[in-house]
């Protein structure tokens, strides 16, 4: 899934490549996928784009200007992605089963015709859209917590003395802290040598700050990594960044032990046991417990 460096990395690429263009043609491939009726889709034709954002895990393109802009919000969910291309097929897609949602064109001011794709690998299709004339009206930006990026050590703190929740548990919770999932927070708990399982009231005020530094570093590197990448780089410059997520079985840059994983539902995250839980083995199975 798109985290919140990738999704700030296709803000800025959209930011450097979209802006200034007109909307053209766009072409839905995956009706399911369009969340919203009113405004139609087909109202961001002919209009000049004019600002692309991060909203938490979402990304948000704005056409027009001042009281008259409407917004094209994607959630990617664990499957979707952004692809960029600069010569598009001009015949509409099928719509089907294959990965291909959404499809827009543009006109640049240099007379070329480039377009983006939102798609979706695998089977089960979650990626998400909406045409609205507020960000604030998709129901899951309403919702969402301070940003990882913008919250302040004391409002972090105070998210975490306010939960009795484990750590890996706060950290995912977009109503809690928005931006980082599944991969960034194994990375934020290894950097700040914080069990997964942890419960947030546990911490004294050393780790809580130790936490939120990992946090901002963590995201701030990924960030850096990030932007500027072709929207084609982007999912590898995230994995060549990874000390533990999806690292099973092999040795932890850090200390050399072997990183470790639990599973649970369809989702799995890593850690390990010497930097992070002294040594000790997490039980493998949902309800996940320190082995004694």
């Amino acid at each position: 899934m798109p985290e919140l460096p990738e999704v700030e990395a296709l803000a800025e690429f959209l930011r450097e490549h979209a802006v200034g263009s007109v909307v053209g043609r766009i072409d839905v491939a995956a009706l399911s996928a369009l969340k919203t009726f009113d405004p139609p889709i087909s109202a961001l034709s002919g209009r000049d784009v004019t600002d692309a954002q991060r909203y938490g895990k979402f990304l948000a393109l704005a056409v027009g200007g001042g009281d008259d802009r409407t917004w094209l919000v994607t959630h990617f969910s664990r499957g979707g992605w952004l692809r960029w291309t600069d010569n598009p097929s001009q015949q509409p897609p099928k719509p089907g089963k294959g990965p291909l949602a959404l499809r827009v064109h543009l006109f640049t001011p240099d007379a070329q015709t480039p377009a983006f794709d939102l798609t979706e690998a695998g089977t089960t299709k979650r990626l998400a859209v909406w045409v609205v004339d507020n960000p604030e009206l998709v129901p899951g930006i309403a919702r969402l917590g301070p940003d990882a990026m913008s919250i302040s050590e004391p409002e972090f703190a105070e998210v975490l003395t306010g939960s009795g929740s484990r750590l890996k548990t706060i950290l995912v919770d977009q109503t809690k802290i928005a931006g980082i999932g599944n991969a960034y927070s194994d990375e934020i708990l290894h950097a700040a040598r914080l069990s997964p399982f942890a419960t947030a009231r546990s911490l004294n005020p050393d780790q809580v700050h130790d936490l939120f530094t990992a946090m901002r570093d963590v995201l701030a590197d990924a960030i850096a990594r990030s932007v500027g990448q072709d929207t084609a780089r982007l999912k590898g410059e995230k994995r060549s960044g990874m000390q533990v997520h999806a690292r099973t079985g092999q040795p932890c840059p850090v200390c050399g032990d072997t990183v470790r994983e639990v599973s649970y539902a369809d989702r799995s995250f890593q850690y390990c046991p010497t930097c992070q839980t002294g040594g000790k083995i997490l039980a493998d199975r949902r309800m996940s417990r320190l082995l004694k």
